[in-house]
């Protein structure tokens, strides 16, 4: 089954701009746990995680760093300033990682040590930031069993969001939300997960059981199958984004199979390699004028006020805010915002943050021809040879 969502979109583009898709892209979006908990339907807080058995925990560690959060928030609360920001790039679409169950099921899969639930009442959430497109292959969807994912893609469903990456069996988990465009035809959104994030092999979808489009390894024999199966679904004029739960939480290198896997997949037609599963932003590459993400980093999540690892910075986001050629999938610009969780909101990053962002990244991204330039309203426009 193909979930597909018509955008009827007021464009009113210059005569240079009349050919750009434009593209919101993200890294994980956490909505569960300590975030639902100050939204307007809090969920079940009950936790089995080793240390902290109450979500209302994660929402004391956020209000002990940075104040009080007034609760219940409005669903648009925990955007913050990417909202506005989203409306002045005036983007076609808005893709995320969405890395919750969305469920009032109170079973949690077994002899796992971190659960993820928003409740379904809460969708509003994302309703209210005109989310397009969530990948759903992660290693949290499943977070409360197969009861827990059906009501997430019927939750998703109602609330009229497309998804990939999961469903009922290997074939709906394999097929694409399309995204329809008034005027710059269709982007074809397929997600994917890898067992390096974390996911277990048991979520992987199969023909007579519901779970995630999981891969079972990066190699290359793997990439040229699933593009394939990609291209099947393909019609002329296609735009195809794949995105991809791959790696490890911590940490800034990008094993050579990743790069291997992303580059293939560019060469059999795909527009744009969509990275996540790292807690932290990571390198950018342009391969044959095309965008490869290897860790977009987390969007929004609970774990702010949580110490460890605070020498990455993983409560700076960045915003991805695309533009490609809509009928080839070419680049032509990446402009990307630093943002900042304070008390469970998105907010511009200082002018410090936010050099400290351009800097690494810029450090990162030497050894593949990528620069980042900094603006003077703190934001990053992506330079690549």
């Amino acid at each position: 089954m193909i979930k597909s969502v018509q955008h009827q979109i007021d464009v009113n583009l210059d005569l240079n701009q009349a050919g750009l898709l434009r593209v919101f892209l993200c890294g994980d979006v956490m909505t569960g746990r300590g975030v639902d908990q100050v939204l307007p339907y809090p969920g079940d807080p009950t936790l089995y995680e080793s240390c902290v058995r109450d979500a209302r925990e994660y929402v004391k560690l956020a209000e002990n760093a940075n104040g009080p959060i007034p609760q219940p928030v409005s669903f648009k609360y925990i955007w913050g300033e990417a909202l506005a920001e989203l409306e002045r790039a005036k983007v076609d679409l808005r893709i995320i990682n969405l890395e919750t169950s969305i469920t009032s099921n109170d079973e949690p899969w077994p002899d796992k040590g971190i659960h993820y639930h928003m409740h379904p009442q809460n969708v509003g959430c994302l309703t209210a930031a005109r989310i397009s497109g969530c990948s759903l292959a992660n290693n949290h969807v499943l977070d409360w069993g197969y009861e827990g994912l059906m009501e997430t893609l019927q939750t998703l469903d109602r609330a009229g969001i497309a998804y990939a990456g999961a469903g009922h069996n290997a074939a709906e988990a394999m097929a694409p939300a399309v995204l329809e465009m008034k005027g710059k035809g269709r982007v074809l959104l397929f997600s994917f997960g890898s067992i390096t994030s974390g996911i277990p092999r048991e979520w992987g979808a199969t023909s007579t059981r519901p779970g995630v489009n999981l891969l079972g390894d990066l190699s290359e024999t793997t990439a040229r199958r699933v593009a394939g199966r990609m291209r099947q679904f393909q019609q002329p004029g296609d735009l195809i984004i794949a995105s991809i739960h791959w790696g490890g939480n911590w940490g800034y290198e990008v094993p050579k199979e990743q790069s291997a896997f992303a580059h293939r997949l560019i060469e059999e037609g795909v527009a744009i390699a969509h990275g996540h599963s790292s807690h932290h932003v990571k390198t950018i590459e342009v391969y044959q004028n095309h965008l490869i993400l290897y860790g977009c980093g987390d969007f929004l999540t609970d774990y702010e006020g949580i110490r460890g690892y605070e020498m990455f910075r993983g409560d700076l986001a960045l915003m991805y805010l695309i533009q490609v050629d809509h009928h080839s999938g070419r680049l032509e610009s990446v402009r990307m915002v630093p943002m900042q969780t304070r008390r469970f909101q998105l907010n511009r990053a200082s002018a410090v943050d936010a050099r400290w962002l351009c800097d690494l990244l810029n450090q990162l991204g030497a050894p593949l021809g990528t620069h980042m330039q900094l603006t003077e309203d703190n934001s990053m426009n992506l330079i690549w040879q």
